[in-house]
């Protein structure tokens, strides 16, 4: 599949070819139901508890005698019916991850990709052109993109950025929920399936190719833990760009 790549001129700056394993695929929707289901239960802390009967403090005698008051009868003020007594069968901390084989989880992906490049809805930029950090001017290109309507609620963009480009992720990271940001080993079908957009640039192109790409997939183990995206939009870009620019220092 060939996609016409923009420059910030909004004009054409030429063709890129989609790889048909990763672009052009028939959607799964039973998979990427699955997996999206799966990514989001893992990010459950499963912390909720309540106390049983036998856990809250107190009732230890019997509130009244059995016969002669003309009330119902009560054991103990820690039964479920009485206000601040256990609960019945109340939630407990609990595991809600699921173990997803990593075919499923690219397969999702692919499938998601796929509907978005089907859709039009596959961007790819010639080069972001920011050179210092500005919100105001990652505003400029994606208005060039057509993808920040003045007149209208902009759609759900993500963004799939290099970790060492700083200056566009610092740029970026301002523009509120409508605008996500990613790494390119970091993009997943949840994150694919609730944006309008998806915007690569070459560079990020060819890295999720390679990563994503069937190609790719030969020789991992079916069996593996799923990978779960960091997906913390924006604020994990410095840590991402920062602990980057550390390693190239030493």
């Amino acid at each position: 599949m060939k996609l016409a790549v923009t420059a910030l001129t909004g004009s054409k700056a030429g063709d890129v070819e989609l790889p048909d394993d990763l672009f052009g695929v028939e959607p799964n929707a039973a998979v990427m139901h699955q997996v999206v289901t799966a990514q989001l239960a893992h990010r459950r802390a499963g912390t909720h508890s309540t106390k049983t009967r036998a856990e809250v403090a107190g009732g230890g005698s019997k509130p009244w005698r059995q016969k002669g008051t003309g009330r119902a009868r009560q054991g103990s003020i820690r039964s479920p019916q009485w206000r601040g007594g256990g609960i019945a069968h109340g939630p407990k901390p609990r595991d809600y991850s699921q173990r997803t084989p990593k075919k499923m989880i690219r397969l999702a992906l692919q499938s998601a990709l796929s509907d978005r490049a089907a859709d039009g809805r596959v961007v790819v930029i010639d080069a972001w052109g920011i050179d210092e950090p500005k919100t105001k001017r990652a505003v400029e290109v994606l208005e060039t993109l057509g993808l920040r309507p003045k007149d209208e609620r902009a759609p759900r963009v993500l963004v799939v950025l290099d970790r060492l480009e700083r200056a566009v992720w610092l740029s970026f990271r301002n523009l509120g929920d409508r605008v996500r940001i990613l790494l390119p080993d970091e993009l997943n079908a949840y994150d694919v399936l609730v944006s309008d957009y998806v915007v690569f640039s070459k560079a990020t192109l060819d890295a999720a190719t390679a990563r994503f790409g069937t190609s790719s997939s030969e020789d991992e183990d079916d069996d593996a833990e799923p990978e779960e995206s960091t997906s913390e939009p924006i604020a994990s870009g410095d840590d991402v760009v920062l602990d980057a620019e550390e390693e190239d220092q030493s």
